[in-house]
């Protein structure tokens, strides 16, 4: 399981990121394709890692909303 980050981009796309994965970013016309799209990325990061015998890191957040 791997925290993500969804947010609105340029162009109607949305933007997806796994923070404790750091450059594992994707995108989609929609969020589901977003979503679809982060998960196949993830999956393909820990497996290159992996391959590369270098340790994955763990996922550990916090989550906090700040209203301004």
């Amino acid at each position: 399981m791997r925290e993500v980050i969804l947010y609105p981009g340029e162009d109607d796309y949305w933007v997806v990121e796994c923070p404790s994965l750091p450059g594992c970013v994707s995108q989609g016309k929609t969020k589901k394709e977003a979503i679809k799209n982060i998960k196949e990325a993830i999956s393909c990061y820990i497996h290159s890692l992996e391959e590369d015998n270098l340790p994955v890191p763990k996922d550990k957040f916090e989550v906090s909303v700040v209203v301004v």
